[in-house]
């Protein structure tokens, strides 16, 4: 086994077999997506295509209660927005369609909060196991007063039916590891005792196998089951006018005044700080 840190930043990769990598956020206190996740994500893809032997990928956590909080929002990452990867995305969205696409199996052992961004990145894993215990999920940004900007639109319908789709989008509250795998958010759930052991020999087990045959399993499967480009395009400039809605400034504002990106109750329950949001905290 051998374990890498990507450039001194916040995503570690422990090699377990030539086959098999697991891939460690760790940014303390809350792993925020801002711009050293999404550069360490373009290294560790690199890396990715320049193995030959690699199947698979586990995506987890350092830290049990946040995997990921949601995108870093105070202002010194917004040109990871605008800048444009290959596909011609942004490059957070960029980086998760390279990562949907690509031939290597991802997968992610979700433990904690993933929120916002956090829920796209695990939406465009491949295959998505959850602690029962200690999981939330959510698009929480129509209540803060934007969209989902990196595929939450695009992705959760396909998994989950529109209904469900608008419910968790729209209704921007947090969803439990339990009623995760009910809708189809995640693959399963399972006890928090058991979520190492089961996705390490579910990981090992895909590692044994040839890896020209998952690749073109994966690659079948992704043409009928991910969304477009230009789909995701549409999501991107949607997202971006979003920014611009004033209503939106005076809900970010809120937030930041109630402890956003701060270790507290905000970020512990985003979802129930949505639903009063419309008090004191955003009149003029």
């Amino acid at each position: 086994m051998n374990e890498i840190q990507i450039d001194h930043g916040p995503l570690r990769v422990v090699e377990e077999s030539p086959a098999y990598w697991r891939a460690v956020f760790d940014s303390p206190p809350l792993n925020l997506v801002g711009r050293a996740v999404i550069e360490d994500l373009y290294r560790l893809l690199a890396r990715m295509d320049a193995s030959e032997e690699l199947r698979v990928v586990v995506f987890e956590s350092a830290n049990p209660d946040f995997f990921l909080a949601h995108y870093d929002m105070s202002g010194d990452t917004a040109d990871v927005v605008r800048r444009a990867g290959r596909s011609g995305l942004g490059q957070p969205h960029d980086v998760l369609l390279r990562l949907a696409e690509h031939p290597v199996v991802s997968i992610a052992k979700i433990r904690g909060r993933a929120r916002g961004i956090g829920s796209e990145f695990v939406l465009a894993c491949d295959i998505r196991f959850a602690s029962r215990e200690n999981t939330l999920l959510g698009q929480p940004e129509a209540g803060s007063g934007v969209i989902p900007g990196a595929g939450g639109t695009e992705r959760l319908p396909l998994l989950v039916g529109r209904g469900r789709a608008l419910e968790i989008i729209l209704g921007s509250d947090d969803f439990d590891g339990e009623t995760a795998e009910r809708y189809g958010y995640v693959n399963r759930a399972l006890p928090d005792a058991e979520l190492d052991d089961f996705v390490d020999s579910f990981a090992r087990r895909i590692a044994s196998f040839d890896r020209r045959p998952l690749a073109a399993a994966k690659r079948l499967v992704n043409q009928v089951s991910l969304p477009s480009v230009d789909r995701l395009l549409d999501g991107r400039r949607a997202f971006s006018e979003a920014l611009t809605w004033p209503e939106t400034h005076k809900r970010q504002a809120a937030l930041f005044k109630r402890g956003m990106q701060q270790e507290g109750d905000l970020e512990d329950h985003f979802g129930a700080h949505l639903a009063d949001l419309l008090g004191d905290d955003v009149e003029d």
